[in-house]
């Protein structure tokens, strides 16, 4: 005795343009990322923080209003047996200017 396999079309479908669907998006995500790329010099800066929060305004920088902060935290976390190293590390610049429009 045949199968129906009429009713299953719908699904099919359905199935195939949801998996059509989320490999385009997926292909157009990934053209249109940046790749990324790792600086050494800022590893290395990022290693050198100091643990806390620090907010300061360089005074080589008092013409354009810069104001830098830093931020590092390092804890080690157990859980179920094991532990892990969390080190946070965050430089931010913020810069005003003006322009002569």
């Amino acid at each position: 005795m045949p199968l129906p396999l009429a009713p299953l079309i719908p699904l099919a479908v359905r199935l195939g343009l949801f998996a059509s669907t989320t490999w385009a998006v997926t292909r157009w995500v990934r053209s249109a990322a940046h790749t990324g790329r790792t600086d050494q010099r800022a590893e290395d800066a990022l290693d050198e923080l100091g643990e806390g929060l620090t907010i300061h305004r360089p005074a080589d920088r008092a013409e354009d209003r810069q104001t830098n902060a830093t931020a590092r935290v390092r804890r080690v976390v157990r859980f179920r047996g094991r532990s892990y190293e969390v080190d946070a590390g965050l430089m931010a610049r913020f810069r005003l200017r003006e322009t002569d429009e």
